[in-house]
């Protein structure tokens, strides 16, 4: 039976608490109960649980929003106590986290997986001008469907993609809209009407040389404008313009849209950020752990997983899928007096939609090197049998095996 608590006492004790119920909470929550664990905390506010990958394929007409959201009850593992509410500030000395209405769970392991927080303020006028007059992002629920409105609308002029500088949650997402939105105009014989722009901040389409020849291949065939070493530094919803700024000169330049999809700089919960979690040198706050093992740095009953953690892999849900089970084992054998021993590989995946109907799998590590988990497929090219494994494959096991803690 799941045990859910609005509001607390002043203060409780649990022998792990987790901060966060997406991905990687749920995930860690389901396999240490499947090891046994009997009192597991989660702490997170929301009464809905995203699948947020499909967010991409809502804002590019692919899929309707309501596949990717279940009522938070509905995920918590049977046995594990859920807290709604947020957290506000965390002790790691004294062992405590200060919840939003003042009460404090004390505990003897924390897990810390709050996920990423989308700064929008970093961007004047991107949150204001967000689900009108052509202006969107798929990094929002409720304005995903926007998206697809505005591609649908846009029949010629320009249009804007752009990706912040940084390290964000879904680094593909940024341009995996771009292309689902030209392939869109593609068909329906309007994309030579269209100027179609993508500003992204690194030098290259993609950090790994294999598949960011293939995403070379994807920009030409659409006629794409990539505006590289560059990102949206201020948008003008009134008259439909962005001001892109080159990273390296710091010269600007004004580009006008009829459609913009925008993604804002993202960075730690500004709790985090205050908290002796966050690495010193860290201007992002991310939280201080050992890349492999996933422990904290100076806190030994401390680990941090998915998009908050400081580990140097791409922020994906492939990357949480990995590191969940290298948490629970590490964290169960210091409960059990053992050094850690699982090691993490900075494994991640992005599902790059390049069509409507097709998809490159991008799977690399630490290393970057491309690291295929599918046998005998040639995943360094765009398929159609992996756009079936991005639209049914990849929802079917996060909903019925990774938050399970059964993958």
């Amino acid at each position: 039976m799941i045990e859910l608590e609005v509001l607390l006492a002043a203060r409780q004790h649990h022998r792990t608490v987790i901060i966060g119920g997406g991905s990687a909470g749920i995930s860690v929550a389901a396999r240490l109960r499947r090891a046994g664990e009997r009192d597991v905390v989660v702490l997170d506010p929301s009464l809905r649980h995203h699948y947020q990958p499909l967010w991409t394929l809502v804002g590019g007409g692919r899929a309707p929003l309501k596949e990717s959201v279940r009522p938070q009850q509905s995920v918590i593992p049977r046995g594990v106590r859920w807290i709604r509410r947020a957290v506000a500030a965390v002790d790691p000395e004294a062992r405590e986290v200060t919840l939003d209405h003042g009460g404090v769970v004390s505990y003897d392991h924390l897990v810390v997986c709050p996920g990423i927080q989308l700064d929008w303020y970093q961007v004047p006028g991107l949150e204001a001008g967000l689900g009108k007059d052509g202006l969107s992002s798929n990094y929002l629920p409720h304005t995903a469907p926007a998206t697809w409105r505005f591609i649908r609308e846009t029949r010629s002029g320009s249009a804007v993609f752009s990706m912040p500088s940084g390290a964000i949650k879904c680094a593909g997402a940024p341009q995996k809209i771009a292309y689902l939105a030209a392939d869109y105009w593609r068909e329906k014989g309007l994309l030579d009407k269209i100027d179609v722009h993508l500003v992204i901040p690194g030098a290259a389409i993609f950090g790994v040389p294999e598949f960011a020849r293939v995403l070379e291949d994807v920009v030409r065939r659409y006629g794409i404008n990539v505006h590289y070493g560059s990102e949206v530094t201020e948008v003008r919803p009134d008259v439909r313009e962005v001001t892109v700024a080159d990273l390296a000169t710091g010269n600007k330049k004004i580009l006008p849209y009829d459609m913009a999809h925008l993604v804002p700089p993202q960075s730690a919960p500004d709790w985090i950020k205050r908290s002796p979690l966050a690495g010193a040198d860290d201007p992002a706050g991310y939280v201080e752990i050992d890349k492999h093992t996933m422990r904290h740095v100076r806190y030994p009953n401390v680990w941090a997983l998915g998009d908050v953690g400081s580990s140097p892999n791409s922020k994906t849900g492939a990357a949480v899928r990995k590191q969940a089970p290298v948490v629970v084992e590490n964290l169960l054998a210091t409960m059990n007096g053992r050094e850690p021993t699982a090691s993490y590989n900075g494994y991640s995946s992005c599902p790059l939609t390049t069509a409507r109907n097709k998809m490159l799998l991008a799977e690399f590590d630490y290393s970057g090197q491309p690291t295929p988990s599918i046998p005998m497929i040639d995943t360094i090219r765009e398929r159609t049998d992996m756009w079936h494994l991005k639209r049914r494959g990849l929802p079917f096991l996060y909903w019925n095996l990774m938050l399970r803690g059964l993958a």
